[in-house]
């Protein structure tokens, strides 16, 4: 007899991470929505510093970061927790607060890690409509249930793009019971001009039962590394530290999430640049008849109409050298999802979709 892990384990279909490299002497990869400019210099220079510590644990506490992170955003330190990645906290706030005949509650295309963390707690994942590729309150509302205990709202959204505004998460929480958690991942809030756009921070001082998740790995270009942090009322927080790993967050990692988060003016260069070139390229896309739908992140969702549109334009763009991210398990098969790069490739996917759409002969 071999050990048998809980039947609901083997009904999770495995988190696919984007491609990184295709047969060739070039690739140009836009499909992991990884920051366009990799990491801060400052960054890089205190990631080497580092080396000669390689042998110390971390500080399990993260005192110096969360310090960091609260003096950069104006947020108490002491509700904040950091993780190994965003994707950990996920993880341990949905194991945390749910379990077995429990219901989590997320958007029909929403970040798929949501229903994989869903079902590694035992619990039902319901799936609300997302009218128009936009998440809709209304529609999660609807799926309310008694055993409902979590509920999860990227905003931005990945892979759509679309974003709620604060006065929209305010109704949504508004709406849901008092022991019901609201997860707010806002991952790409450092990408979003909109002045009705809310991070979450609001709402997780207004009420006891909002958690904000936020990561390094996008702007801050610390993919590779893995640092995510929250902010959450200090209940959530003790209960984050007592399930948590006590050193999720390496030396190195840490040092290097420091540096990022006080490199002078690169989060307005940054959000500068992916503004202009994500408009420019959805322009490029529209002119050329391809459904461009509305993104506050750093990447657009491309619309082909068909499966069989996206498979062949992919097939295009690979033929370039060119990596974007198919979004079929995101219940999108007909669409692509690009990442805003440098100028030089958001040109380079111009120019091939151009050649795609309109083909010589």
């Amino acid at each position: 007899m071999m050990p048998r892990p809980r039947p609901e384990i083997l009904d999770i279909a495995p988190y696919v991470p984007g491609e990184s490299k295709l047969d060739g002497n070039r690739t140009i990869k836009l499909s992991s929505n990884e920051g366009a400019f990799g990491p801060p210099p400052g960054a890089m220079a205190a990631y080497h510093a580092a080396a000669a510590d390689l042998h110390r644990y971390p500080d399990g506490g993260t005192v110096a970061l969360r310090e960091a992170i609260g003096a950069r955003f104006g947020l108490d330190p002491k509700r904040i927790v950091c993780g190994n990645g965003s994707d950990d906290l996920l993880q341990q706030l949905t194991l945390s607060y749910c379990g077995h005949g429990d219901e989590v509650i997320m958007s029909t295309h929403g970040f798929v890690y949501y229903q994989i963390v869903g079902q590694y707690a035992g619990a039902v994942v319901r799936k609300a409509p997302e009218p128009d590729m936009r998440t809709d309150v209304d529609a999660m509302l609807a799926q309310l249930a008694p055993a409902t205990r979590v509920v999860f709202v990227a905003n931005p959204n990945n892979p759509t793009g679309s974003m709620l505004t604060g006065r929209e998460l305010a109704r949504l929480r508004a709406g849901l019971p008092e022991e019901v958690l609201l997860v707010v991942d806002a991952a790409y809030a450092e990408y979003v001009e909109d002045i009705e756009y809310e991070a979450g921070a609001r709402l997780v001082d207004a009420a006891a039962n909002t958690v904000m998740t936020r990561t390094f790995s996008k702007m801050f270009g610390l993919g590779g590394i893995r640092v995510g942090w929250c902010y959450a009322p200090e209940a959530i927080v003790d209960v984050l530290n007592r399930v948590r790993g006590p050193f999720n967050v390496s030396l190195p990692a840490q040092a290097a999430a420091i540096a990022a988060i006080a490199e002078p003016g690169w989060v307005e260069a940054g959000r500068a640049h992916n503004t202009r070139w994500r408009d420019w390229l959805g322009g490029q896309l529209t002119a050329l008849g391809i459904k461009v739908w509305p993104s506050a992140g750093n990447f657009i969702l491309a619309d082909f109409a068909s499966a069989e549109g996206a498979r062949a334009a992919d097939a295009h763009l690979r033929a370039h050298g060119i990596i974007v991210r198919g979004v079929t398990g995101y219940g999108l098969p007909q669409a692509l999802r690009i990442t805003i790069g440098t100028e030089e490739e958001c040109r380079a996917v111009a120019t091939a979709m151009a050649e795609f759409a309109m083909p010589s002969g």
